[in-house]
């Protein structure tokens, strides 16, 4: 049952996190400052490119309904090594909150700009308690 429960939840999220990322795909703006590092708060965020923002919206709506499988809601045969992808998941974002040490996760030394703000109050912590409760989903498995 908490399984269950959690595994909608990060299928919930996933699937929002992939909207947003449709969003600025199709030329949305709101938030799109605030979600690319730079390292002076004076300059403007280079541009990402197209593709891999469409990389990441499919990605992430992907981990969702792997997530929304996972809730047994939905009854679908997926290949034995696609269920690998349960113990990545977990791996990526935990190590996405630990971050890269220079603009990412915890650890990051540049903090002074928006993107570092908005990491430190929400991406990371959102990353970590992806990667946590993923992990627990897989241990209760």
């Amino acid at each position: 049952m908490i399984s269950t429960i959690l595994s909608l939840l990060l299928c919930v999220i996933f699937t929002i996190l992939s909207l947003f990322h449709f969003y600025w795909l199709f030329g949305g703006v709101w938030g799109v400052h605030k979600v690319i590092p730079t390292k002076d708060p004076q300059v403007p965020p280079l541009s990402v490119p197209k593709f891999g923002t469409l990389v990441v919206a499919i990605t992430l709506l992907l981990f969702g309904i792997l997530y929304l499988l996972k809730t047994g809601f939905i009854q679908i045969e997926i290949p034995h090594w696609l269920t690998y992808t349960y113990y990545a998941i977990p791996f990526i974002f935990i190590l996405r909150a630990i971050g890269e040490f220079r603009y990412v996760g915890f650890f990051k030394k540049i903090k002074n700009t928006e993107f570092a703000q908005a990491d430190s109050l929400i991406f990371a912590p959102l990353c970590l308690w992806i990667g946590g409760t993923a992990y627990i989903v897989l241990l209760l498995s």
